[in-house]
């Protein structure tokens, strides 16, 4: 499905990751952030070398909440740890153990954000050949956290996986369900991320970064759109 036309039908996702394959064998991924408090719309996402982190805009009355405020994607090697929280840290200090990234997300349950219990969702993607990459969600089931992983190890050019915290606006905000939706990606970054950006509904869309890695070369390019700027 196409993914404008995807993330057009929900009102409200959250936060979303899409990893995935150009149709010219580029790694492509996404993070987006949605939110409808005060705090939650006070965010930007700020790009520094292969980190990118969500920062205040402005005073913030939460500064330091890791619910909030964390780096969302940060590179080790030749591997992608993406995250809608500060768990994203613990996947990459499991890593330089050389631990898994299902080790990791065992010591990691869903956010204490009573009535929400908001998902906590993350990406592991291989910036090398052969490309893979794998996507989980850790969601309350029963009052204990219920994780999922989903691993692609021969993903299809042209297409990728789209995960998101919830299913859209409620007074309870109802987690994400199912598998992640398959979307179609474009070879074009600049595309990809207008239909994205375009799609996130214009009250609750905060910010977006994109970007797609060569995998022969390791040449990065990226896009980054934020509803305020500094």
């Amino acid at each position: 499905m196409e993914i404008d036309e995807l993330l057009s039908e929900k009102n409200y996702p959250g936060r979303g990751i899409i990893v995935g394959f150009s149709p010219q064998g580029r790694a492509v991924s996404a993070y987006f952030i949605t939110g409808r408090s005060e705090n939650s719309q006070n965010r930007l996402l700020v790009l520094e070398g292969d980190t990118l982190k969500a920062e205040p805009f402005g005073p913030s009355k939460d500064k330091g909440n890791p619910l909030i405020y964390y780096t969302a994607l940060q590179q080790l090697d030749d591997t992608l740890i993406i995250s809608n929280g500060d768990h994203g840290d613990v996947v990459c200090s499991y890593l330089q153990k050389g631990k898994t990234f299902e080790d990791a997300l065992k010591s990691c349950s869903y956010e204490p954000d009573e009535p929400h219990y908001t998902p906590r969702i993350s990406a592991l993607v291989s910036l090398k050949e052969p490309y893979t990459y794998s996507l989980s969600i850790i969601k309350r089931s029963e009052g204990k956290p219920r994780r999922k992983f989903f691993k692609y190890s021969d993903p299809t050019r042209g297409g990728g996986q789209l995960v998101h915290t919830y299913k859209g606006e409620g007074s309870s905000l109802a987690s994400f369900s199912g598998s992640p939706r398959e979307v179609t990606i474009s070879e074009d970054i600049e595309t990809f991320s207008q239909k994205i950006w375009k799609a996130l509904d214009k009250d609750n869309r905060i910010a977006l970064h994109v970007r797609y890695t060569d995998l022969a070369d390791g040449t990065v390019e990226q896009r980054i759109f934020n509803k305020h700027t500094r």
